[in-house]
């Protein structure tokens, strides 16, 4: 089976599963539009460009996904460019983790930190008509607190666009994002700075 056919086969596993696209998309690691093309593989429609990361071998172990959180922020947190120690200039209070596959780590780090934990809930995820992001009741609000945000992959940057757009209507100041994987070499999102541990460049 090639890599492809092992794609739209856990596609429509997870479908089958009761998985909406949305959902699909961040457990895969791909854009809307991959998803949907795995899902209906329309006639005349070409396999939209993009890159698939599977990093289950790290995120299904606690001690690795440990270790890449503990990566993020030594590198992010601790090293400027250089390597030398990173000035503490830019407090955060809080540590958002975008659900689902960002919420493992932001809970890492939040720990590791002694930060609170926020969990936000995209529209891509909701099944109802008018679907709106939301931030999960049991963890912490946003209100008035410097908010981190972590995801595991930027795809399109349109997740974390909505993210940003919505803590700041609650409040809060997005100060940066973190994730493990850019596909896009996305900088910024709305003003707020992204780094990310590895950056996918596509040649020719």
């Amino acid at each position: 089976m090639s890599a492809l056919e092992e794609l739209i086969t856990k596609a429509k596993a997870l479908q089958a599963d009761g998985h909406t696209p949305g959902q699909i998309s961040d457990e895969l690691g791909l854009s809307m539009e991959t998803v949907t093309w795995l899902l209906t593989q329309q006639k005349g429609m070409e396999a939209p460009k993009d890159v698939h990361i599977d990093w289950t071998e790290v995120g299904s172990h606690g001690m690795l996904l440990s270790d890449m959180a503990m990566i993020m922020l030594k590198r992010f947190l601790y090293l400027t460019e250089e390597g030398a120690i990173r000035p503490t200039d830019d407090t955060v209070d809080t540590v958002v983790g975008i659900a689902s596959s960002g919420v493992p780590l932001a809970t890492l780090i939040a720990a590791e930190e002694g930060l609170k934990l926020a969990v936000y809930l995209p529209a891509k995820h909701s099944v109802s008509e008018t679907p709106t992001g939301s931030l999960s009741g049991t963890f912490s609000t946003v209100a008035g607190q410097r908010c981190l945000i972590i995801d595991d992959v930027v795809t399109t940057g349109t997740t974390l666009a909505e993210a940003i757009r919505f803590l700041r209507r609650h409040g809060a100041t997005p100060v940066a994002i973190w994730s493990l994987f850019d596909k896009q070499g996305i900088r910024e999102v709305d003003g707020v700075p992204i780094r990310s541990l590895f950056t996918i460049s596509r040649l020719g």
